[in-house]
């Protein structure tokens, strides 16, 4: 494996990474959308009790389950006993009702309804029960990489075992907004009077939907053992910013801090356009028994980065490819990776492919190169014995 040191790649002093934000959470994450980059993060590996945040995942079965067609937003559901029965926050539903699924959807992102969690797990359910559904919930979390959640029921009603970490539920978060624009903006609802039944429970908790500053979603959390946490996303201009959030101690310090993150996230970070693809090589790589020497290797989609606005420290770079590499080459084959390093940042993992075509050297320039490997071998020989 040949490897390539380059530094201040191609922007010569690039940014500090911005100091680490402190925040009063007891674990975090801070992903930049756009980017895929973690901002910050603190303790986000660890599985902890989700309280209602854990209905996101509930909704991205429904959601899965509504592009499917096993569901549409106006099949009518029954409301079980079981699903009725459920205290804390609801869309005070009961056992004679059948309600849309629309409306359910509503009452979980609004109203956090744990009854209206409950009527969704049992129409998925593969038994018709919460269990079976609590159970499809954690296959489907490992299906899409969220390796610290295990849920034993459907709205994140305390029971032990019950438990996501903040990584996880900012996977979720991302692929709730990416995979599902159609259903997304459920989120952004403030309010949700279902019937006129709760006139006390028809507003959305998210504390940042009111403050103007681009909050569109997702989904608050509270439970004693959990304490306060939120899940948020907001977009200003082209940026969107996904954060997780829990173990506040109060309503008011979940939503000082959610305002503070939103603000840091923004502030303090703007998106630089490194690469381009196929114009910018990054680097003329050795080609053995090709009609060339060497093949340009350039990134293969174009490359943003997410770097913050003070300081002056070097970005690097180290490309590392199989080499010599062999023709015939076709462009667009990867050949290696360029992996991007700065003090605090996650590192960011570029593709390399071939920027042209490379044939097979013909009998001629075969023979040329042939006599050339030969000789240096012979010459290599010589000095070994002179030494």
């Amino acid at each position: 494996m040949l490897r390539t040191a380059i530094a201040a790649l191609l922007l010569g002093a690039a940014p500090l990474w911005a100091q680490d934000f402190q925040t009063r959470a007891g674990s975090a994450i801070v992903v930049d959308h756009n980017t895929g980059q973690v901002l910050m993060e603190k303790n986000a590996n660890v599985p902890l009790p989700p309280a209602s945040m854990s209905k996101l995942m509930t909704l991205n079965m429904t959601f899965e389950a509504l592009q499917s067609g096993r569901l549409s937003l106006d099949t009518e559901l029954p409301v079980s006993q079981a699903a009725a029965a459920y205290g804390g926050s609801t869309m005070f539903l009961d056992s004679r009702d059948r309600v849309t699924v629309e409306d359910l959807v509503r009452g979980v992102v609004v109203l956090s309804g744990n009854d209206a969690t409950a009527v969704l797990a049992e129409a998925l359910s593969p038994d018709g029960t919460e269990d079976g559904f609590a159970a499809l919930m954690t296959d489907r979390a490992r299906d899409l990489g969220m390796m610290h959640s295990v849920f034993r029921n459907s709205n994140g009603w305390p029971e032990p075992g019950h438990v996501m970490s903040m990584k996880d539920l900012s996977i979720l978060a991302e692929r709730l907004i990416t995979e599902f624009p159609e259903y997304y903006a459920y989120f952004a609802e403030r309010e949700f009077p279902f019937d006129g039944r709760s006139p006390s429970n028809r507003f959305n908790r998210n504390p940042l939907l009111r403050l103007g500053i681009g909050a569109d979603g997702l989904k608050t959390g509270h439970t004693q053992e959990a304490g306060y946490g939120l899940v948020g996303s907001a977009v200003q201009g082209n940026r969107r910013v996904t954060f997780v959030i829990s173990g506040l101690e109060s309503e008011q310090a979940r939503a000082e801090e959610s305002e503070r993150i939103v603000n840091w996230a923004f502030r303090q970070f703007a998106e630089e356009r490194l690469l381009d693809t196929p114009q910018e090589a990054v680097m003329q790589a050795q080609v053995f028994m090709g009609d060339v020497d060497t093949v340009p290797l350039v990134p293969e989609a174009g490359v943003t980065v997410l770097l913050p606005v003070t300081g002056r420290e070097p970005l690097k770079g180290e490309i590392a490819y199989d080499g010599p590499l062999e023709a015939p080459i076709a462009a667009g084959t990867r050949l290696g990776l360029l992996t991007l390093t700065h003090p605090g940042m996650p590192s960011v993992e570029v593709p390399l492919v071939a920027g042209t075509d490379v044939a097979r050297a013909g009998p001629w320039r075969r023979i040329q190169i042939a006599g050339a490997v030969v000789a240096e071998r012979v010459l290599g020989s010589a000095l070994e014995r002179v030494q």
